[in-house]
């Protein structure tokens, strides 16, 4: 007799950050329980309209907000954005570019050019 192969499943804070997307935004019903594989793929490849929503407008989680304005998880830190950012928003603190974010852009790109030189010297 074989046994019955049970579906590997995940915390739905595991699942919302595979998809890119803040849990506490995300409906209830995701919250409530676990994601199994199966479940998180189908999100992936046809996305209910709550959750192009959230990818399209957000609040979207910090590792989203970084990379939409160039900066690191820690440079947002730095910043003072401690907080889930709407798109809305993140588009006003690329329009106001203040101090912080400059700064934090410059770093970033530095830090991109240094990768860049270890790892041609690497192939080298």
């Amino acid at each position: 007799m074989t046994a019955q192969k049970t579906p590997q499943t995940m915390k739905p804070a595991t699942a919302a950050k595979k998809l890119g997307v803040y849990l506490e935004a995300t409906p209830a019903e995701f919250r409530a329980g676990a994601v199994s594989r199966d479940e998180l793929n189908a999100l992936q490849t046809d996305p209910p309209e709550w959750l192009r929503d959230l990818r399209r407008n957000g609040p979207h989680p910090r590792p989203v907000v970084a990379a939409k304005l160039g900066v690191s998880i820690g440079g947002l830190a730095r910043g003072g954005v401690t907080e889930a950012l709407t798109t809305e928003q993140i588009e006003a603190l690329k329009t106001d570019n203040p101090a912080w974010l400059q700064r934090e852009r410059d770093t970033q790109a530095e830090v991109r050019r240094e990768a860049a030189r270890l790892q041609a010297e690497k192939t080298d």
